[in-house]
């Protein structure tokens, strides 16, 4: 399947050379605009709960056809690493689905973009075609959960997509000389491969194996258009003003997501249409309480803010920006909120509720914030 889309920037070319049998091109992504020098385009999920609005059954619907296509009896102790901001939610999805098999010897954990002052740094790495390009991996006081990661013998690490590998090629760098001296075996894993048949089976003297919901190539045919907008400075790792109050265990610290503090608010009422909005790369918790919700019957969808900045258009038909609620002065964006009807807007932060811009209130109508306080 060969697909063109014509961006301001140039050509994109995609072709699809497979996929799974429930998952297809149309059902998986659409495209839209960096607003970023080093790449013009976006594949932007339909499925991740990030720029978009899902059900939370769709997206455990993708962790379930990842986990299944996953190697079976791997070795272990076995350590899963989802990619922030955008993989935090599907690495810990697809997390719970094999930790069913595994138990507690798999330990999850996330990269990160924030300082956790109380946890030990395991790495550092870039994202090198990213808008933030700083990314941290801390490990755990836990001896027990440290020991595991250090004496790993399989790694699953697994972003959104695969696009030139080089990403997971400097994580798996970085753990690898973070002294995790016992690894065997590496799979990747992601929704899409663009990369398929250019990866390397072997990296740094181990094998590596790519899983997906779909893969294929893209191609980009640059109109040598200027970018005529400013990208933002948003790669810190810095501490901001207001402070993190929420559990860092659904990743961020190491764990086995077995930790599921539920923040209070009003409870929704038959009838409503609700949509949950995690923040940044606070997902998972904020993921598991518009799942509770679906699961109690409610009509409940999930999306994010994000620090990446995309032009509206294509996929992207509305934009809300707002300053972070971290106080690092970056703007944040909330992308297709605007343009939907929703009766509440669930807003769940790890910070407090005064950390919230409140230009984010006139920008997004039944807006509600809620936290750990």
């Amino acid at each position: 399947m060969e697909r063109n889309v014509e961006l301001s920037r140039g050509n994109l070319s995609v072709s699809v050379t497979q996929h799974h049998q429930s998952w297809e091109l149309d059902s998986l992504l659409d495209f839209a605009e960096r607003i970023n020098p080093k790449r013009a385009f976006l594949f932007v999920s339909k499925v991740l709960g990030k720029h978009i609005p899902v059900t939370p059954a769709l997206m455990n619907e993708s962790y379930k056809s990842l986990s299944a296509i996953i190697p079976k009896n791997l070795a272990t102790p076995l350590t899963v690493v989802g990619m922030a901001e955008t993989a935090v939610c599907l690495g810990a999805g697809v997390y719970r689905e094999i930790k069913n098999q595994y138990g507690r010897e798999a330990v999850f954990v996330t990269t990160t973009r924030h300082p956790a002052k109380h946890l030990p740094v395991l790495s550092e790495f870039l994202e090198e075609h990213s808008h933030a390009q700083d990314q941290l991996i801390y490990g755990s006081n836990d001896k027990d959960i440290q020991k595991h990661i250090e004496s790993s013998k399989t790694l699953i690490l697994v972003d959104d997509e695969i696009s030139t590998g080089k990403t997971f090629k400097n994580l798996i760098q970085s753990l690898l000389n973070a002294d995790l001296k016992n690894v065997e075996r590496i799979v990747l894993v992601s929704l899409v491969n663009w990369n398929d048949g250019n990866l390397e089976d072997t990296f740094m003297g181990l094998p590596i194996e790519s899983i997906a919901l779909l893969h294929g190539n893209w191609s980009w045919e640059s109109n040598n258009t200027a970018l005529n907008q400013t990208m933002p400075n948003v790669s810190t790792t810095a501490q901001g003003a207001h402070e993190i109050i929420a559990p860092t265990t659904w990743g961020r610290e190491p764990s086995y997501l077995d930790h599921h503090p539920m923040p209070a608010f009003k409870p929704i009422q038959e009838g409503e249409k609700v949509l949950v909005l995690g923040s940044g790369e606070f997902l998972w918790l904020p993921f598991l309480v518009a799942e509770k919700l679906e699961l109690d019957g409610h009509d409940v969808y999930f999306s994010s803010t994000t620090r990446s900045p995309i032009m509206q258009g294509k996929a992207i038909k509305s934009i809300c920006s707002f300053q972070d609620n971290y106080g690092l002065g970056i703007v944040n964006y909330a992308y297709n909120v605007k343009d939907k009807d929703f009766d509440r807007v669930l807003l769940i932060v790890e910070t407090p509720k005064d950390s919230i811009d409140p230009a984010l209130f006139s920008e997004i109508k039944n807006l509600e914030v809620v936290s750990y306080e």
